[in-house]
């Protein structure tokens, strides 16, 4: 079940990203943000409530940082949608998997053993792989801001890491994640150009909102029924239906070389979650939005 749950999540996280490259012509990415997060948000606080879960923390400085990650993360990850090809913007962001091992060797001063440089040196020749033949030079800007998402996407799942040693619950990190991109959408609102919803817009909106909290939901299921590993192979389906998705609305058709690209992204993402076994949970491959 946890492989059917995550492949439900890769086709509801390509939506989203439909719903994004569309909304990209009528709004801003801290626009669409804010209209993605406060959805969330809106399903969330009921649960919430309902439940009465607890929201006090001591951890605050935690929920920031991966708060402010996150949310740097997703602007970048929805600005670089709207200006390159649907499954190069995924799959750049999905080099987080990477970043974060990376970051986990040195920030916590640790002795990778060589499986480990192995995954990280596949997946960054794949990430030189995709970007050779499809990416034009005027989209240098978008790229290098797509693996800056990846990156940031890394240091997010870091903190996220830490808070659940910690022993902050999953649906609280949701929750401050989800509140810190609301409050950050808005500010954004604030300082650029504010864009009006009409009527033909609330249903792509709504779609966004509602593709994205139900595809977080359906990964978390699926990585609480699933053994990691497995499951995870399976979270760069996204990368997959994104691919078919951009093909059938926009005629984008990825080269051969760029299938081979996001075989060895994904290779190296996996390989590196093997080579750390005891952080598997964290390290698993996923989408933070």
């Amino acid at each position: 079940m946890g492989v059917l749950w995550m492949i439900v999540a890769g086709v509801l996280f390509a939506t989203m990203g439909v719903c994004v490259k569309i909304g990209a012509q009528y709004f801003s990415s801290a626009e669409l943000v804010f209209y993605r997060s406060a959805i969330g948000l809106a399903v969330l606080l009921p649960m919430i409530r309902l439940r009465r879960l607890p929201l006090a923390t001591h951890n605050w400085r935690g929920h920031a940082w991966r708060g402010l990650s996150g949310f740097a993360a997703l602007a970048l990850f929805f600005y670089c949608i709207g200006t390159l090809p649907l499954a190069t913007a995924v799959t750049l962001n999905y080099t987080a998997p990477l970043f974060l091992a990376l970051l986990t060797v040195i920030l916590l001063k640790q002795h990778p053993p060589a499986l480990l440089w192995l995954a990280l040196a596949l997946g960054f020749v794949g990430v030189v792989v995709l970007l050779r033949p499809s990416v034009h030079p005027g989209q240098a800007w978008s790229v290098l801001l797509g693996l800056v998402s990846g990156l940031l996407a890394g240091v997010a799942l870091f903190n996220v890491k830490q808070l659940g040693m910690a022993g902050e619950p999953e649906w609280r990190v949701v929750f401050y994640f989800t509140l810190i991109c609301t409050l950050g959408g808005g500010l954004g609102m604030l300082t650029l150009k504010l864009h009006p919803v009409g009527w033909r817009q609330l249903p792509l909106l709504a779609a966004l909102g509602a593709s994205a909290t139900l595809a977080q939901l359906a990964m978390t299921r699926a990585y609480h029924t699933g053994k990691t590993l497995v499951v995870g192979s399976f979270a760069y389906s996204t990368v997959v239906f994104a691919s078919l998705f951009g093909v059938l609305l926009w005629d984008e058709v990825l080269p051969p070389s760029g299938w081979l690209a996001i075989a060895m992204i994904a290779g190296g993402g996996l390989l590196s979650l093997k080579a750390r076994p005891s952080d598997e949970a964290a390290a698993a491959p996923g989408n933070i939005s």
